[in-house]
């Protein structure tokens, strides 16, 4: 059997497309997907094409752009995430410098044509703040998604503070362009329970799916190992999506290891829909408890599917 025969059945809650962590899969207009995500050796960016998600997982991956010698977008690519707005084509992802590998902060590609796969990619540098603004991205920040609603565009991104070990909060802001902010930065959520705060105290990662008239908000917390989880927040669409008060956190996480699965670590996930239209989460997992030598660079995270079930109260439910 041909590793094209072996994919005629999309499996879930195992390896789909291994060593790709932060997963991030778009379904276009057209009804084709695309899937992008940071490559283990952080060195560029690269997407592949498909009419299904099962064939994302055979498709050839072209490398769309690659990393500068020294400066600024040198080192650490990581999470990028394909978005069309305004009908162009985005990238947004994070870098580092060659000379300051954790000066980590939010970047902006720009497609000049209508195919993200072959036409140029041109830098539109780093996501810029608001006019007023004197705190977003100033320190370390990354994992930038976009989303929309009533005709506003969002961003939401993880950023630390403090000094010493930092902690990484989420903040959102409304945009003014796809480049640039327009509102000062908001608080979204903080490591506050104990499931947030195993080795690293983290929220990260953010990832948006809107149904049922809520906003559904993931998010990853904790060290990269097998204590990486998923949490969640949640507000109503009418509400003002700028307004931390508005929005609910889930006091537990809604995804964790899964001994049982052989799922360790899942997180940093992204949202699609299969070709029937099931709401379908795309997440990062490892298939191993003990990670060798250092975990960031260790290349098996493993981007997996999974089929998202809605309870009666409209909310997803992800189980491994």
């Amino acid at each position: 059997m041909n590793k094209s025969e072996n994919m005629k059945t999309l499996k879930y809650n195992e390896v789909w497309i291994a060593q790709r962590a932060d997963p991030y899969v778009y379904r276009h207009n057209d009804g084709t997907y695309y899937f992008t995500a940071s490559l283990p050796e952080y060195h560029g960016i690269a997407i592949r094409k498909a009419d299904s998600l099962k064939n994302l997982a055979i498709a050839e991956e072209t490398m769309v752009w690659k990393k500068h010698d020294h400066g600024p977008m040198s080192c650490n690519i990581w999470a990028p995430e394909l978005h069309y707005i305004d009908h162009k084509w985005y990238i947004y992802f994070a870098a580092g410098e060659a000379e300051d590998i954790w000066k980590i902060r939010p970047y902006v590609l720009e497609c000049v044509g209508q195919d993200p796969v072959m036409d140029p990619w041109i830098e539109r540098g780093m996501m810029q703040s608001a006019d007023d603004d004197e705190f977003s991205f100033r320190a370390f920040s990354l994992d930038a998604t976009v989303f929309q609603n009533k005709g506003k565009k969002y961003i939401v991104w993880a950023e630390k503070v403090g000094v010493g070990k930092q902690i990484s909060n989420l903040y959102i802001a409304e945009m003014e362009s796809p480049t640039k902010l327009k509102t000062v930065q908001v608080l979204l959520t903080t490591p506050d329970y104990d499931w947030e705060r195993k080795g690293y105290w983290v929220n990260e990662g953010p990832a948006v799916i809107h149904k049922n008239g809520k906003i559904f908000l993931t998010y990853s917390a904790s060290e990269t190992g097998i204590d990486y989880c998923v949490g969640m927040l949640c507000i109503d669409e009418n509400d003002d999506i700028l307004d931390p008060g508005r929005w609910k956190k889930r006091r537990y996480p809604v995804l964790k290891s899964h001994e049982k699965s052989g799922i360790y670590g899942p997180g940093h996930n992204s949202f699609t829909t299969d070709e029937e239209g099931n709401d379908i989460m795309v997440f990062h997992a490892r298939t191993e408890t003990e990670i060798e030598g250092n975990p960031l660079y260790n290349p098996n995270r493993h981007a997996m599917l999974m089929k998202i079930e809605w309870n009666d109260m409209g909310e997803p439910v992800f189980q491994l």
